[in-house]
């Protein structure tokens, strides 16, 4: 933190502290070399002698102002400047007032000792300027300027205390009579608020109620200055600034008037969020001073009084508004919010309270993240509704101190959380769990309507939802560690894990990255809720229905909505799929046929390969489930979903379905299935027939297939992969029928493909240890290849229509498939 001591400009210390952008000059590195400077000087000494402004000497005031940043305005430049403006025979323009005031301001702060009696003559010429009616110019520039100086002169120790008073009456009046000139101005704030500060650093303390309170009272108001987050941050960061001083200079007596100007809570006309800003930064200085000054016995109370100023706006705000949706579009409100959030995010520790809690939460639900109401203004615009988005929005929103603050905001509401009651703990997690559940439905629309269309607006949109999910999941974390333990019941970490998993899966579309907060609170709320069947059954039963799926409502005759494309909705039902595979062993059967098979083999014939896989998983998951179980009911099950899942896995492959995770499937149920199952003969019946039409339209396409089976691999090639493998995984009640099918597969080959194929085969027998099917598969094969040979013999043209042997044409009749059964 910069500190008194080298703060030089206090007014731009406080642009950088708020994060806002400074548009004049003094921010920009100088242009003006030295010969201009020198020049400009002299012109100003050029017009005090001849007693005559012209144009051009208001362009050397500017040079001058352009070079603030290396400038060095000496003991004669100051005097020549004072001489101008005390001058009455001078015809000066009112626009070059402020810049001859800024001028005397660079004097006061850069001198190292200013002469305290040109401090007298300046501060009597600013004094006659505003007696003579200058100020009631109004000029903005010049009120702030003014007051700027006014505080300057007041903070140098070396000024006489009949100065100091005349500035800090001054400074005042100016205050309370001529505040409304800045009002339109918001970048002259910080030149005023420096001027405050500039001010209580002095030693006159009975000018100190009367600044105070004109930071208190007058910034914000309705007719004054203009209320801001910026501006509040400022005054965060001024009340830090002087803080530090008096807690440095051990100042018992200024620290007790400090507070009980600006901490006392009987107070109603101070403006609340500058109140809560400056109690914010009497607690960052208190936080921030070292260890030697927290001995003074003041500090201990008034961190108490601050910490009781901010709860008392809290409160405030909550008297106004119980609900986070009821705080939308009133700007008062917003910024109170606002700066409640961030007072509590840059003032380091603060003792937990339940109204800091609930403003928190209203503040990131609503104005850190306020997707809701943009959700809601986006899709007006595309209904062609008034009132809509209003271009640029959002981007200014990503760029705001608040949005930019989002993590240190959102771990001060993990940890007021983490010490709240179980009242006000149960109040908060419902307001995010519905939160995540809004964002959802409304995203799910917007990203819709704008994919496509409007994609730098959605990814915009998109920026804010990633970080809302952030600070979800290290809330739900906070939960998780408060609640999944002993002290609660078992019902309670139930529900809870539930809702956590819910809300998990409305925000997946938003997981851009790999958390450690993220995998830990997974791994803590799925181990609880797989151990419960009824939280099972609610977690599964929360999905999305089959029925809404293909054919939302809330799609119907606005859009050509085509589910797949629903990106959204199927990183939701991503996340169910991955998930329920957890839990599927306290599944019952009855639940999972009726809320999951249907989805399951739905999104089985998604174009994404990923969502896909994640379907076959699901099945072989519920395949492989409850082997030790003798319930009838998920026995039949198995057997009934075994038909439509090859039905569904082959009429889409190759193509959409994926081999892995179509394999993965086959496997599960040959392994799980009864033994000589019919589902299983079905399952072999089906992969053999697939892989014979395959095969057949390859063999005209790419004959040179097979030459090299290590290769680009041709889906006929993974059904043949995927056949052979079952002959070690099925049981020996289906085993003589795979070996058929397989026999009457290969005698239709080409004679590469033969070769290739037995080749995998022997290779296979010839590792395998199982004693009790080897010997079986070794009479097999010889089998094969005796009929594998007899096939491309007689392949060869035939001059005759009588010769003898096997044709490969009369192996392929299935007329003559018992003669191969009988001779295998």
């Amino acid at each position: 933190m910069a500190r008194q001591t080298n703060t030089l400009f206090l007014e731009e210390w406080l642009r950088i502290s708020s994060g806002s952008s400074s548009n004049t000059s003094a921010d920009q590195s100088s242009s003006s070399s030295a010969r201009a400077i020198i020049q400009a000087w002299a012109e100003l000494r050029d017009c005090h002698q001849h007693q005559s402004f012209e144009p051009h000497h208001f362009q050397s005031l500017k040079i001058l102002l352009d070079a603030r940043t290396s400038l060095h305005v000496a003991e004669p430049q100051a005097k020549l400047l004072v001489s101008i403006l005390s001058s009455t025979n001078l015809v000066i323009p009112l626009e070059a007032y402020p810049l001859l005031l800024r001028l005397l301001y660079i004097w006061v702060r850069k001198s190292f000792r200013p002469s305290s009696a040109l401090i007298d003559s300046a501060v009597e010429t600013l004094s006659h300027l505003l007696a003579t009616g200058l100020g009631s110019k109004k000029s903005p520039e010049f009120f702030s300027e003014g007051v700027l100086l006014l505080g300057a002169f007041s903070s140098v120790p070396s000024v006489s205390e009949s100065s100091k008073t005349v500035c800090l009456e001054l400074l005042c009046r100016l205050l309370e009579d001529e505040y409304r000139l800045v009002s339109p101005f918001g970048g002259l704030i910080p030149d005023v608020l420096a001027g405050i500060g500039y001010a209580l650093c002095s030693s006159v303390i009975v000018y100190y109620a009367r600044t105070l309170n004109a930071l208190l009272g007058i910034c914000g108001r309705e007719d004054g200055l203009p209320g801001s987050v910026s501006h509040g941050l400022m005054i965060l960061h001024l009340v830090e600034w002087v803080m530090s001083s008096f807690i440095k200079s051990r100042s018992q007596d200024k620290l007790q008037i400090f507070s009980k100007e600006t901490l006392d809570t009987s107070r109603k006309d101070h403006v609340p969020f500058a109140v809560v800003m400056a109690a914010a930064g009497v607690l960052r200085a208190l936080n921030r001073s070292a260890p030697s000054q927290q001995g003074l016995q003041i500090l201990s109370s008034l961190r108490i009084s601050a910490e009781n100023r901010i709860e008392s706006v809290a409160q405030y705000f909550i008297s106004k508004s119980r609900d986070y949706d009821n705080s939308g579009d009133d700007y008062a409100t917003s910024i109170l919010l606002q700066c409640i959030s961030l007072a509590l995010a840059r003032s380091g520790s603060v003792s937990s309270r339940p109204p800091l809690l609930l403003s928190l939460a209203s503040a990131l639900l609503t104005e850190i993240f306020p997707l809701r109401r943009l959700h809601a203004r986006i899709l007006e615009s595309t209904h062609g509704s008034s009132g809509g988005l209003e271009p640029g929005k959002i981007k200014e929103h990503l760029s705001s101190v608040t949005f930019k603050e989002a993590g240190a905001i959102s771990s001060v509401f993990c940890s007021q959380y983490i010490s709240a009651d179980d009242e006000n703990k149960m109040i908060v997690e419902n307001m995010i769990w519905r939160f995540c559940q809004e964002l959802y439905s409304g995203h799910r629309k917007v990203a819709f309507l704008l994919h496509g269309k409007a994609d730098e607006l959605l990814e915009d949109v998109e920026k804010i939802a990633e970080s809302a999910f952030l600070m979800v999941v290290v809330f739900a974390l906070a939960v998780t560690k408060q609640k999944l333990n002993s002290k609660f019941s078992t019902e309670s970490q139930m529900e809870t894990s539930v809702l956590i998993l819910v809300s998990f899966s409305c925000l997946e579309y938003f997981r851009r990255m790999r958390l450690s907060e993220y995998m830990d609170t997974i791994r803590g709320v799925v181990v609880s809720a797989q151990e419960n069947e009824t939280a099972c059954v609610s977690f599964v039963e929360s999905m999305p229905t089959y029925v809404d799926l293909p054919n939302p409502q809330e799609f119907q005759q606005k859009v050509d909505y085509i589910w797949f494309k629903d990106e959204v909705q199927t990183a939701r039902i991503l996340f169910y799929l991955r998930v329920i595979p957890t839990c599927i062993e306290r599944l019952p059967g009855s639940v999972f046929s009726r809320v999951v098979a249907p989805t399951m083999f739905l999104y089985m014939g998604h174009p994404n390969g990923k969502v896909a896989r994640a379907s076959h998983s699901m099945f072989a998951a519920f395949i492989s489930s409850g082997k030790d179980s003798n319930e009838n009911e998920r026995s039949l099950l198995k057997e009934q979903l075994v038909f439509y899942y090859m039905q569904r896995s082959l009429a889409g492959f190759p193509g959409i379905t994926p081999f892995e995770g179509m394999a993965s499937g086959v496997a599960a149920l040959v392994r799980n299935l009864p033994a000589g199952s019919p589902a299983t003969f079905y399952c072999i019946n089906s992969l053999v027939e697939k892989a014979s039409k395959l095969c057949t339209d390859i063999a005209t396409q790419k004959p040179d297939m097979w030459k090299n089976w290590e290769g680009e691999s041709e889906p006929c090639k993974k059904i043949l992969e995927l056949l052979l493998r079952l002959i070690s995984l099925v049981d020996i009640q289906v085993l003589p029928d795979l070996m058929k099918l397989l026999a009457q597969l290969l005698v239709e080959l080409p004679k590469e493909g033969q070769n290739v194929v037995l080749n995998e085969l022997y290779a296979q027998v010839a590792e395998s240890d199982d004693v009790t099917r080897k010997p079986t598969l070794v009479s097999w094969l010889q089998s094969v290849s005796y009929l594998c040979s007899q096939s491309t013999s007689g392949s060869a043209p035939s001059k005759g229509t009588g010769g003898e042997g096997t044709s490969a044409s009369s192996l392929r009749d299935p007329s003559n498939w018992n003669g191969i059964n009988a001779r295998l």
